[in-house]
């Protein structure tokens, strides 16, 4: 099992656990805030279990299939999260509306409290070792993991301190309130990684930061060059581009002087692919 499964399967390990406790908890205490983080945690299991088997899948290499690999999928996998994110988000305001209409009284506050501020701590945990693999790994979907974890740190904390405010006013409606504010933090987490994880999928060019480290490259060695075309798929960065080399240069020194370029490149940019095409400025098109 590699680096991204141990720690995709740790996450899961996680949420199952923080699930058991809340539903426990939330139906005891009536508290829809508390149920409303049990379906948050639900759809974190839901991604954790997609991140854990796309990291697998997505590492396996290139075959005649997939010539360019299986990176794509772990961009599908945060696309299928932030849908089931925004499910989840609609169903919790749903009940929140419905919890706010009908009235009633909570049981148990103080397990919610302990509950909810115990989800904060272990989800602070996993979700700083998922962004610390993600970015050794370029992982996308241990990010998209990482994200809903540190969603649901502020969530936890926000529906733990509600709770207490609930103790000491009696002030019941914050219950489905919280839960409300609880459902629209978590789809604009959704909006977020759907856009970061759908772009991919559109073959976008990669950031700023990385055209400019490849034409400081390529300029390093060569000047002249055109066509730079770049994309992502999952954490593999794929560049091509034209390079114009004089017409009396060798064959040997024209591979070297590609290779150099190539090395640079992938010292700055990890995982990066790069196909050069090289032509005589009179070849130009």
């Amino acid at each position: 099992m590699n680096k991204k499964a141990r720690i995709a399967r740790l996450s899961v390990i996680s949420n199952i656990c923080l699930i058991i406790m809340k539903v426990i908890v939330g139906l005891i205490s009536g508290s829809v805030s508390i149920i409303s983080e049990a379906i948050h945690s639900t759809m974190d299991l839901v991604a954790a279990l997609i991140a854990f088997f796309s990291v697998q899948v997505s590492d396996n290499p290139p075959d005649s299939k997939h010539p360019y690999g299986h990176g794509k999928i772990e961009n599908i996998s945060g696309v299928i999260e932030a849908i089931l994110i925004f499910v989840a988000s609609i169903w919790i305001i749903y009940e929140a509306i419905h919890r706010l209409l009908s009235g009633g009284r909570l049981e148990s506050v103080w397990a919610g409290c302990a509950v909810m501020f115990a989800s904060a701590a272990a989800n602070t945990y996993v979700s700083r070792r998922l962004y610390k693999v993600s970015r050794e790994t370029g992982s996308v979907a241990l990010e998209a993991d990482a994200l809903h974890l540190k969603a649901d740190v502020f969530t936890s904390l926000g529906v733990g301190t509600g709770l207490l405010l609930i103790q000491v006013t009696g002030v019941h409606y914050l219950d489905p309130i919280i839960a409300i504010l609880v459902a629209i933090f978590i789809m604009f987490e959704a909006y977020n990684l759907l856009k970061h994880a759908y772009s991919p999928l559109l073959d976008n060019s990669l950031p700023a930061d990385d055209l400019e480290i490849i034409t400081t490259a390529i300029s390093k060695f060569s000047g002249d060059f055109h066509n730079l075309r770049t994309r992502k798929s999952g954490n593999q960065s794929f560049i091509d581009f034209h390079l114009e080399l004089p017409e009396d240069i060798s064959v040997k020194s024209a591979h070297d002087l590609c290779d150099s370029i190539e090395d640079e490149i992938k010292s700055k940019i990890q995982n990066a692919e790069v196909t050069i095409h090289v032509e005589t400025p009179e070849q130009k098109k």
